[in-house]
């Protein structure tokens, strides 16, 4: 298999090493703008791989690299600029497709694309990350130990999202979180989808931890679980962040609204703010601190339905998480991603979430040994708590946490 990784970046640098582990990725062409880049990481993953200088805006250039590719892993963002045009090169091209797309807008634009896809016997996976990509599945892992689901509420900590080095520019993910946190986004509630602002608050009951509070964000789970699931109710992406940058998230966004500052120039300001990013901090990290004040998880997913005829809420969250902060985080699930293409796989055709194509049982095993610190299997990795258990997670955290 040839597999081409677009973008030479922290979350492309994980994605490529990770992809380079499989046994049946026998070449890996390392494609950035930045040649120099695209060199050194090339230069690190041994003799599988090879660099080549390609700028994606480059329609007629994007066709000539993927062609004759096996599949496509895509890191270049944010994909509400970039997603859509890739993914229709990667049609015309015949090469399958993933990548990390966290915007919702660019995602209803590539699901419409199933019908091109499928005509061209292409399989795309888009929002292969970790939110969405892991998040996705932790809801599925979560959905399962209920009869109905009604609503389902992935989440995660904005803080922990934000990128750990600044350069000149501000990142594409930086860039994404103010363009979804602000305008209106499209939510899926009472059976319905619908546009509204952003930062609504939604109350959270977490089994095991009490009520929490988290605030509303655009994002393709909000969408797409609706796509799969009909008997849902409410689909929310929902985010957490200290106060005091929830407040100057909310000033900004409405300098953005007003047209008087752009999104680059409102990320490039978030990158500044005092207690975001810098140190990396592991999910250890984040639910040791859960044991000392009312937060959430920094990666999670509740949902709400029925058990036995009574209304029920079951929430999952991890133990641990690959290396150096969001990088790894959504780099190694994009490369994990490859696994739906194994050759000795029956293939699905189309463009898909994750929780619709990929097993998230043999995901979750496969990311346990790729997280720091390793974890045996997906039981090791993952902490499920259920309301009708009525455990205190604080002394669930303390056992596995060996505080």
């Amino acid at each position: 298999m040839k597999v081409v990784l677009l973008g030479a970046g922290g979350m492309g640098g994980y994605a490529a090493r990770t992809a380079a582990g499989f046994d049946f990725v026998d070449e890996l062409l390392v494609a950035d703008r930045d040649e120099a880049a695209a060199r050194r990481l090339s230069d690190s993953l041994g003799d599988k791989a090879r660099a080549v200088a390609l700028d994606v805006t480059d329609p007629h250039a994007l066709d000539r690299v993927l062609t004759g590719a096996t599949a496509a892993l895509n890191t270049v963002g944010p994909f509400f600029r970039f997603g859509p045009p890739v993914l229709e090169a990667a049609i015309r091209s015949g090469c399958h497709y993933l990548d990390i797309n966290d915007d919702w807008e660019s995602t209803e634009a590539m699901l419409a694309l199933d019908e091109r896809a499928r005509a061209a016997g292409i399989t795309a996976v888009i929002g292969m990350g970790a939110s969405p990509g892991i998040s996705n599945l932790l809801t599925r892992i979560a959905m399962r130990e209920l009869d109905t689901v009604h609503e389902v509420y992935p989440g995660f900590d904005l803080d922990a999202a934000m990128p750990e080095t600044r350069g000149s520019r501000p990142s594409a993910a930086t860039v994404h979180g103010i363009h979804q946190l602000t305008g209106t986004i499209r939510v899926f509630d009472r059976g319905r989808f619908r546009d509204e602002p952003p930062l609504r608050r939604i109350d959270l009951d977490y089994p095991g931890l009490g009520p929490r509070r988290a605030w509303t964000m655009g994002h393709p789970e909000a969408i797409t679980f609706p796509r799969y699931f009909p008997e849902l109710r409410r689909s929310l992406i929902v985010m957490t962040m200290a106060r005091p940058n929830l407040l100057a998230m909310r000033a900004l966004g409405k300098l953005v609204d007003a047209r008087l500052l752009s999104l680059e120039r409102a990320a490039g300001l978030v990158e500044r703010l005092e207690g975001v990013g810098g140190r990396v901090k592991t999910p250890e990290d984040y639910l040791r601190e859960m044991l000392d004040e009312p937060r959430l998880p920094p990666l999670f997913s509740v949902v709400r339905g029925t058990k036995d005829g009574r209304v029920e809420t079951v929430a999952a969250t991890l133990l641990s998480a690959p290396r150096r902060g969001m990088g790894g985080a959504t780099g190694v699930p994009l490369g994990l991603g490859l696994a739906v293409l194994r050759p000795e796989r029956e293939q699905k055709r189309g463009v898909f979430a994750p929780e619709a194509i990929v097993d998230p049982d043999a995901f979750f095993n496969q990311l346990a040994p790729l997280c720091t610190p390793v974890m045996a299997d997906r039981d090791a990795l993952l902490l499920v708590s259920r309301s009708w258990e009525r455990v205190e997670l604080r002394a669930e955290l303390e056992r596995r946490l060996g505080a």
